[in-house]
């Protein structure tokens, strides 16, 4: 069943170039049009944490939004949101919910959300899918998930046409792992060949999705974000699942961007059930609009293998400029810090400060860096156990806690506003902005 997700599509799409611009293409592959000109337009961010997987062999769903109290103080964040002077927001409405099945749809919250945010002219960008899927749908094993979550992201985008901005689905590489490899969230599998299926249906979904926005939004942002990662093996001698798995990090960006991965990544996918059909699918071009690779960024990303084989969390020995540079080098997409954030309320200042050195580094390198993003705007639940388990142990990494009562962090980022808040995301690129020319003088003779 799972090879079957391309006729799925053609099914309902037809034949096409569904993964280039050719299909409802937007151009501007190469992130040429974005804004650069007018000063104050690096997009400062927070986001509302909206992750909703299900655990217990799907029993438990785990709905953030519900367990840090979003659905009944929706607006109290939102005007948080504004009084923090922050005019972006990484906003995820809860797909779970809303899509009930084909064709079928409760907007109830997502319209009163949606219209506030308009009212307060904050600019969301818009997450379609996190981490989890509705009930009807099941897994990310089922290869009809691109054309269920296609259908989902056009009426979303035909349903507030003034978004511009989208990530389609936030960390694809997470989902599949945490579901399909880990055995953590949703299907919770523990093999190759379930996170490659799992792996090939989130990017074939993604891609889909972007072609429906790039429909109605032709101008449409797609801001991918991305876990920033990396293993560090202390042994003389690297062993080669290490070595895969350090490669397979770039795997969902290479199969969303068209780039081909190495050899051996490449037969992974192919002795884990990826047929070469499929492949070429994806190979065929980077879906349409403006593509811009968010990184997200947290001190766990970066794990240490000990000779021993024990494991340990390396807090920050590469960094967001380090890793992030890299993956800059492999896509060459306009940049944008999409998460980060410490535990410990204490550390967060100086973790925030230490996140904005990096943004600065990476900019007087001449890297197009968009916008920076403190996740999230209000403290978050039982992430420290990755929500493998309903305990409700808070997390203090918000800018706010759960009452609603700033945290540290808050003050330092206002100070980080204040200092920065008015420059371009091109250096000098106000030089660059483009102003009506007066109208010719009559000269007198």
């Amino acid at each position: 069943m799972a090879k079957d997700f391309l006729k799925h599509i053609k099914d309902r799409f037809g034949e096409g170039n569904y993964a280039g611009d050719e299909y409802g293409g937007a151009g501007g592959r190469d992130g040429s049009g974005l804004p650069t000109g007018e000063p104050g337009n690096f997009m400062f961010a927070t986001g509302i944490e909206c992750s909703y997987p299900t655990i217990d062999n799907g029993k438990t769903r785990r709905d953030l939004l519900a367990e840090c109290g979003h659905y009944e103080r929706w607006k109290e964040d939102l005007a948080l949101v504004k009084d923090m002077g922050l005019k972006v927001l990484r906003y995820g409405l809860p797909y779970y919910s809303i899509h009930l099945g084909p064709g079928k749809y409760d907007w109830e919250f997502a319209d009163q959300v949606m219209a506030e945010m308009q009212r307060l002219e904050i600019t969301p960008i818009l997450d379609l899918l996190h981490f989890g899927l509705p009930d009807w749908i099941g897994t990310f094993q089922n290869p009809e998930l691109p054309v269920h979550f296609a259908e989902y992201a056009q009426a979303v985008a035909r349903r507030y046409p003034w978004v511009r901005y989208y990530t389609p689905i936030n960390e694809i590489f997470v989902t599949a792992r945490m579901s399909a490899k880990d055995g953590i969230w949703n299907e919770q599998l523990r093999s190759d060949r379930a996170f490659v299926t799992a792996m090939k249906h989130i990017v074939a979904a993604s891609i889909m999705a972007n072609q429906q926005i790039a429909q109605a939004r032709p101008d449409c942002i797609i801001v991918q974000s991305e876990s920033a990662e990396y293993i560090h093996e202390l042994r003389a001698t690297p062993c080669a699942r290490i070595k895969l798995e350090n490669k397979l990090r770039f795997l969902s960006l290479d199969l969303l961007y068209a780039r081909h991965p190495d050899a051996d990544v490449l037969n992974y996918l192919y002795d884990n059930g990826m047929t070469r059909q499929e492949y070429d699918w994806f190979m065929a071009g980077e879906p349409p609009g403006y593509q811009v690779m968010g990184n997200d960024y947290y001190g766990r990303n970066e794990r240490i293998i000990l000779p021993n084989g024990e494991e340990c969390t390396s807090m920050d020995v590469l960094g967001w400029y380090n890793i992030t540079h890299e993956y800059y080098l492999r896509y060459r997409k306009p940049v944008m810090h999409t998460e980060t954030n410490v535990f410990n309320a204490h550390d967060a200042p100086t973790w925030l400060w230490k996140q904005w050195v990096n943004i600065l580094r990476m900019r007087e390198e001449g890297i197009p860096v968009l916008g920076f993003t403190w996740y999230s705007l209000i403290d978050q639940v039982d992430w420290d156990i990755g929500l493998s388990q309903k305990i409700g142990k808070v997390n203090a990494c918000g800018l706010y806690d759960l009452d609603r009562n700033p945290r540290k962090v808050s003050e330092a980022y206002r100070q980080l506003l204040q200092e920065y808040g008015q420059i371009t995301i091109v250096p000098h690129g106000e030089m660059f902005q483009v102003t009506k020319q007066p109208a010719t003088l009559k000269v007198e003779v």
